[in-house]
């Protein structure tokens, strides 16, 4: 539980997207190995792998956020076989070296969304619904913030997030309208400014949203965090170690598609003599990504958005 600005307590709700999905895909059932949640969150997949992993099994979970430790850390409290970290998986290979762990021999899973405790605590600064500071920080003790994006950047370097990460076609206008109408401090005085700065164009979806997207992508370094850390778990991984990659959207899914694919076969120019690369190091287990059920669908809409890739360490 946390408190928020009204002085009234904000539950944790977290809905577990894909869990028997995802949680099958690590064949984990009565493993003694050893397997790492990279995001905790709600507890939900960490939860379901201890259920299943025997009592010699050891699991590994991280996460930045406070109130997700807070929580999952009281929903697991019965489980003696889970370290829950207090740090981020792109740190994965010193943590782990610090617990004395040399290989993930079971798996690992990515759940690379952000939680529905984050998304609507107002006072977090995700969502344009709510009025807020400009915040969007998975870890409460970084200083950086969205905050600093939006009134310290150049017109140029919002652009590009807002290109790159938002896949915004309008980036240039509200690029602008921002620097012209700095500072700006809330979440809705933001979310007002890009309505008033782009065209009306028929669309489900709120003008606002590819903005905040990008904000939050790039205050928390997710696809560099994401990139450089699925490139050392492949190492880390010993043979016949699970990776399962959880995303909600296509720069995400590219990513884990694109890499997945290149360490699925030999690395090396096609016309070199020799292999020097190292070889295949992945075997893909599904060639096409795994999505929700319908049932799932009808309970959690936003599943709909979620994309599940797994490899297997060769």
């Amino acid at each position: 539980m946390t408190e928020n600005n009204s002085n009234q307590k904000t539950e944790f709700i977290h809905y577990t997207v894909m869990k028997k999905e995802v949680v099958d895909s690590l064949n984990c059932d009565n493993s003694d190995k050893i397997f790492v949640d990279c995001t905790l969150g709600g507890g939900g997949h960490s939860e379901e792998i201890l259920k299943r992993i025997s009592k010699k099994g050891r699991l590994i979970s991280f996460d930045v956020d406070d109130d997700a430790i807070s929580h999952a850390s009281e929903r697991l409290k019965n489980y003696d076989n889970i370290t829950i970290v207090k740090g981020s998986y792109a740190d994965i290979d010193k943590h782990l070296f610090e617990l004395g762990i040399e290989k993930i021999t079971g798996g690992i899973i990515f759940d690379l969304g952000a939680s529905y405790h984050q998304l609507t605590c107002a006072e977090r600064g995700f969502s344009f619904m709510k009025d807020a500071p400009l915040d969007m920080r998975f870890n409460q003790d970084q200083e950086f913030s969205a905050y600093d994006v939006v009134n310290k950047y150049s017109e140029k370097d919002l652009v590009n997030i807002f290109s790159n990460y938002g896949e915004e076609r309008f980036s240039k206008r509200i690029a602008k309208a921002i620097v012209n109408s700095r500072p700006i401090n809330t979440t809705v005085e933001l979310a007002n400014l890009i309505v008033s700065a782009t065209p009306r164009i028929k669309s489900r979806i709120h003008p606002a949203t590819r903005v905040f997207q990008a904000l939050r992508i790039e205050v928390n370094n997710e696809l560099l965090n994401f990139e450089n850390t699925l490139l050392k778990v492949i190492n880390l991984c010993d043979v016949g170690a699970i990776i399962s990659l959880l995303t909600f959207h296509s720069l995400e899914d590219r990513l884990a598609k694109r890499t997945l694919k290149l360490y699925s076969s030999c690395r090396c120019d096609k016309y070199a003599p020799i292999c020097t690369c190292g070889g295949k190091l992945l075997k893909l287990i599904n060639s096409k990504p795994i999505v929700a059920s319908d049932e799932e669908l009808k309970i959690n809409p936003p599943s709909r958005s979620a994309k599940l890739r797994v490899a297997m360490r060769v």
